[in-house]
């Protein structure tokens, strides 16, 4: 085949010289005052010399990135719905949907709302819910944690009868159900943490005769697990796993949860028992020791500003983990979208992806209804 050459003044195949070579074997070079001029620009350019010493341009990466077939059979994360956990906020009464001013498109249901809502879910292929109760009384103690009749105990019994296959996790803590709102027994301004894990225990017991799936502890009290393992095991739920918000962090970004949730404390704040925001060591240390009590699952909490602790979390342990998108990133999202500023599919699709790809095994996200529409979409 013959080179091609531009046009300009005259030019003229050479051949170039090699030892032992004919002439006839020789490679043909094009050898014309353009070409001339565009090689002494390229060994000018900074680049040269580092170009000469890797594969480029026998490597090209960016061969594979051609089309979208290629991109998708060479994709290393994959998104499913069946990755995502939806979050529910239940609520006593009757049709209620309360909308939560800090997460657009997030309500506050009543029992019958939730069913509707985890039935939709199901239907998008999302295989597992949460649950998170507002009860209408609340104490010290935060006994209606452990009610056989309170919001939560009710809704997983409504749940599960209806939908039998949806996987419902019940989260345990006393915050949302203490008049103080702290996640343990108020001692002057101390969580006192061995006093609460009996409660905490309880609670447990009362989520799986209930139906729960897994048993979810949210408190970030020391020997919770073995303390819930304990007790579970004695009241013959030995197979019943453990999801443990191992690495739960002192978080700016659950704000907006604790107005839908009405859990904020009354005094003081959380950084006693919650993790320091600046400790990746110490997350990793909180995880295994979660490992070690009989947690099956583990998780880090929030997501986006903690990657770097998932992935150390999924390397140190190799357990399965879950991440929780809080309410602060989503509504992060929403708002950016609001104005315009972002693509909210392509971001949430984006957030989502970049989760997974730390390491996360499946991810609690209020996106999740949206996201597993979006997927079967560009499926």
């Amino acid at each position: 085949m013959r080179p091609r050459i531009d046009s300009g003044p005259p030019a003229t195949l050479i051949r170039t010289s090699r030892a032992g070579a004919t002439a006839a074997s020789l490679p043909l070079v094009v050898n014309s005052p353009r070409l001339r001029s565009a090689n002494a620009r390229a060994e000018r350019h900074p680049t040269a010399d580092i170009l000469r010493n890797v594969p480029f341009p026998a490597t090209r990466l960016r061969r594979l990135r051609r089309t979208g077939a290629l991109r998708g059979l060479v994709r290393e994360t994959r998104l499913d719905a069946g990755d995502l956990i939806l979050p529910l906020f239940v609520t006593h009464g009757r049709d209620r949907r309360e909308p939560i001013s800090t997460m657009p498109g997030v309500e506050r249901l009543s029992i019958e709302h939730a069913v509707e809502e985890a039935a939709a879910a199901a239907a998008l292929g999302i295989p597992a819910v949460m649950l998170f109760g507002i009860p209408a009384h609340k104490d010290e103690e935060g006994s209606g944690a452990w009610d056989d009749e309170g919001v939560v105990q009710l809704a997983i019994r409504a749940i599960k009868e209806q939908l039998p296959e949806l996987l419902v996790i019940p989260d345990l803590c006393l915050c949302e159900y203490t008049s103080h709102g702290h996640c343990g027994i108020l001692h002057g301004d101390t969580v006192d943490n061995d006093a609460t894990l009996p409660l905490l225990a309880r609670t447990a017991i009362s989520h799986a005769r209930a139906g729960a799936d897994l048993i979810a502890p949210s408190d970030m009290m020391d020997g919770r697990v073995g303390a819930i393992r304990g007790a579970l095991d004695e009241e013959g739920l030995a197979d019943l796993p453990i999801l443990a918000y191992s690495a739960k962090f002192a978080s700016v970004f659950y704000g907006p949860f604790r107005e839908a949730a009405d859990s904020a404390p009354t005094t003081g704040d959380r950084r006693g028992y919650q993790l320091d925001p600046a400790n990746g060591d110490e997350a990793v240390r909180e995880v295994l020791q979660d490992v070690e009590e009989g947690a099956d699952l583990v998780m880090v909490k929030p997501a986006l500003p903690y990657l770097d602790v998932i992935r150390r979390v999924k390397d140190a342990t190799r357990m399965p983990l879950v991440a929780y998108n809080v309410g602060g990133e989503y509504a992060m999202v929403k708002a950016a979208a609001a104005a315009g500023a972002l693509d909210e599919r392509a971001t949430v699709l984006e957030v989502l992806t970049s989760i997974r790809r730390a390491g996360a095994d499946a991810v609690i996200t209020y996106h999740a209804k949206d996201a597993a529409r979006w997927l079967s979409e560009t499926d």
